[in-house]
């Protein structure tokens, strides 16, 4: 049933309701920056993301970007919720064709002894510093930072005199993302599906409420715009940019984006910053509230 005005037209509700699980991906042309109605998907703004930008990298990848859509569309104000549609969509994709030639066209190089722990943990009284560890490459995102964090994250989450968390990183960038070596290593999506779910960084960040503080720096990208997103608060250094490439690679932000960054800066942007995979500047992120302060 379609809901109508007295007229016989139909309302802005009931379009979208039917909009909503149909693939495509509707652009507004000619509005203000941050001004999008509840019909369209994504609105480019100057200085950040044009139409061509927004074609160029749809016309890629075309059901990487359209499911994006589809589950930003869908968006749950239930964070748990948010996480499992996520999570879905993104183990669904990388069984996907666009993954498998962006994977065929990239080949894996041999791991390499790490130099030092993945994270190191820092407790000064009641203060515990969670720091990533992989400098030599910009603190890309694999399974052993994975397990740092999440351990770090717990003994937090166990300790209530712990009253300060940061999280922070070494080196040239806070994160660059994940560990595109370890893309698609996993053979069963389905299994890869639970095992994200259970292992999820960002709920757990989430969980410690108003005592994490994320600080950010460098050229961010994927994993290491969307984990700090769920912090309390985020302060970023004036040399902070933020990216999603992950729909270059035929998928959708896999760490939980489509429920941290949409929080903070709402869907629209959220689309902006994927479907265009271009970069904001500290300066866009704070005006956006994608982060919460700049200082150097």
């Amino acid at each position: 049933m379609v809901l109508t005005s007295a007229d016989g037209t139909p309302t802005e509700s009931s379009v979208a309701d039917r909009l909503s699980s149909l693939p495509c991906i509707v652009v507004a042309v000619d509005r203000s920056a941050g001004d999008a109605p509840v019909l369209v998907d994504v609105a480019p703004e100057d200085g950040v993301a044009s139409v061509d930008d927004i074609v160029a990298v749809v016309e890629r990848n075309p059901i990487a970007a359209i499911t994006l859509v589809l589950c930003l569309r869908e968006g749950s104000p239930s964070l748990g919720r948010a996480l499992v549609a996520e999570s879905a969509a993104y183990s669904v994709l990388q069984a996907g064709a666009e993954f498998k030639e962006w994977r065929a066209n990239r080949p894996m190089r041999e791991s390499r002894p790490e130099p030092g722990p993945a994270v190191k943990v820092v407790r000064r009284g009641h203060r515990l510093e969670l720091v990533l560890n992989r400098p030599h490459v910009r603190n890309a995102l694999n399974r052993a930072l994975r397990d740092g964090l999440l351990e770090g994250l717990a003994l937090a989450a166990a300790d209530p005199s712990l009253t300060e968390v940061v999280l922070r990183g070494e080196g040239p960038t806070f994160c660059s993302g994940g560990d595109l070596d370890e893309f698609g290593t996993f053979t069963d999506p389905a299994g890869a599906h639970v095992v994200r779910l259970a292992t999820s960084i960002g709920r757990s960040i989430a969980a410690l409420g108003p005592r994490i503080e994320a600080r950010v720096h460098g050229p961010c990208a994927g994993s290491g715009v969307e984990l700090p997103a769920f912090a309390a608060r985020v302060v970023a250094h004036p040399d902070f940019t933020a990216s999603l490439p992950e729909i270059g690679l035929g998928l959708i932000p896999g760490a939980g984006g489509t429920a941290s960054i949409t929080r903070r800066v709402g869907r629209h942007r959220m689309a902006l910053l994927a479907l265009s995979g271009r970069p904001v500047d500290a300066a866009t992120a704070l005006r956006w509230g994608l982060v919460d302060e700049v200082t150097g």
